[in-house]
């Protein structure tokens, strides 16, 4: 009997270490929840990059499926807000069933990945990273918590999809190509490509928080001239004069921002191209270093991406309405034709209209609400581009980040100084917004 009752009592303890041994094993096979969401919004850049997206569509991507994740996970902390609900166009979204258990990270991944598949092209690369991922919390959660959990995730991400249908991206995919015209002082195509202009009724999309495209109006900008002793003019000749001048430290700095997704390089008769973030990919990457240094936890890194993306496609349209609008000049067009026939720019330039810029409005808009979020000064090494130009630069807050990047444009020779000036003090105007409507 005493045998018996050991031998009990043995395997009684024998199925409790193994049942703390599965559980253990089963904490250690699930990954960090915040280490996730930084590797999906890692996997969607690699695929908006691959897809050759341009800026502005970019923005919209990351903007659809970062609020996906965040009004799925922040239900794992109580206190969060929706902040769809907050914005133009959202139905209310769904909530959590109280007599159900959730794993809300798969939650938020399930209507990240859900959104992206429908907003991008290469959906066999995100499946690839998808499905191993899911089966690693199907192998360990309980069916039903799995079940729960993708359901919920779905469920989000159908509402923010409703939503997508109905921003006019299709309606802008029909249109006509703008091709410019020959009048002075107004947009053409410019080499080496002469592509037709990039997007040119972005405006016409439905923003997520400002009021509309045309709320926020950049001043005019100076009237064209060919008078030597004009504001435009003298405004030319400081570009072409800086880029024949340029420091060494000038022209690292406009490359380092150049974030041109699709730069074509000619060799003879041959061509190809380089892929490259794109600028508001370079800004999601600072709000990743930004909430890895701070070790921020999962509902933080959620919300940050999502803010920093909801304010880059909204400051895009804020820019693109006040680009087409003015359909201004770009400097190659005019120093080619009145100063140096044969002068190109250190930066491709992108093919759209110069004024206003949209690295400067889209940084300017973003730095102020990463300031809001983690606060002034704080200082960060860029390595946002390193693994596809492998340059980084170390700089002591995101304002003076931004305003790197906005001077950039001028080293780049691409933009103007009035106008990379003007449209930084656009984006702040919109990130202010951003910051008081959403009550942050």
């Amino acid at each position: 009997m005493l045998q018996r009752n050991c031998m009990q009592r043995f395997m009684i303890f024998i199925i409790a270490i193994s049942m703390l041994a599965a559980c253990s094993a089963k904490k250690e096979s699930l990954p960090e929840s915040a280490s996730v969401l930084h590797q999906n919004q890692d996997v969607l850049t690699q695929v908006i990059i691959y897809d050759v997206f341009t800026p502005p569509v970019a923005s919209r991507i990351y903007a659809y499926t970062s609020l996906a994740s965040y009004e799925a996970i922040r239900f794992a902390t109580p206190g969060y807000a929706s902040l769809a609900e907050q914005m133009n166009g959202f139905q209310k979204m769904p909530v959590p069933d109280s007599n159900k258990q959730y794993d809300f990270t798969l939650a938020a991944t399930q209507a990240f990945f859900t959104v992206a598949r429908k907003v991008t092209f290469s959906t066999d690369s995100l499946a690839a990273y998808q499905e191993p991922l899911m089966d690693q919390y199907r192998k360990v959660l309980d069916k039903e918590v799995y079940l729960n959990s993708t359901e919920f995730g779905d469920s989000i991400a159908n509402v923010i999809l409703a939503r997508a249908v109905q921003d006019n991206y299709l309606q802008t995919r029909g249109k006509p190509k703008f091709i410019g015209h020959q009048e002075a002082g107004h947009w053409k195509p410019t080499p080496p490509d002469y592509a037709d202009a990039v997007e040119y009724c972005w405006n016409t999309m439905h923003p997520f928080v400002i009021d509309s495209a045309e709320q926020f109006k950049a001043p005019p900008p100076p009237a064209y001239s060919t008078d030597t002793n004009s504001v435009f003019f003298k405004m030319v000749k400081e570009v072409y004069t800086i880029n024949k001048q340029l420091t060494k430290e000038q022209e690292e700095i406009a490359r380092f921002w150049d974030d041109n997704p699709f730069v074509t390089q000619h060799a003879g008769h041959l061509a190809f191209a380089n892929k490259k973030i794109t600028p508001g990919g370079h800004w999601m990457g600072i709000a990743a270093i930004a909430l890895k240094k701070t070790n921020a936890d999962k509902v933080k890194v959620a919300r940050t991406y999502a803010l920093t993306a909801i304010t880059l496609f909204d400051a895009f349209i804020s820019c693109w309405d006040n680009k087409y609008k003015w359909d201004y000049v770009r400097p190659v067009t005019v120093i080619n034709q009145y100063i140096d026939s044969v002068w190109s720019p250190v930066l491709q330039t992108p093919p759209f209209p110069e004024y206003t810029s949209g690295h400067s409005t889209i940084s300017a808009a973003a730095a102020t609400v990463l300031t809001h979020v983690f606060g002034d000064n704080f200082s960060f090494t860029d390595t946002s581009d390193l693994r596809y130009i492998g340059m980084q630069r170390n700089f002591s807050s995101f304002l003076q980040a931004s305003g790197e990047c906005s001077i950039s444009r001028v080293y780049g020779g691409i933009h103007y100084r009035f106008t990379v000036d003007t449209s930084t003090a656009l984006g702040n105007r919109v990130g202010v917004f951003l910051i008081r409507k959403l009550r942050l």
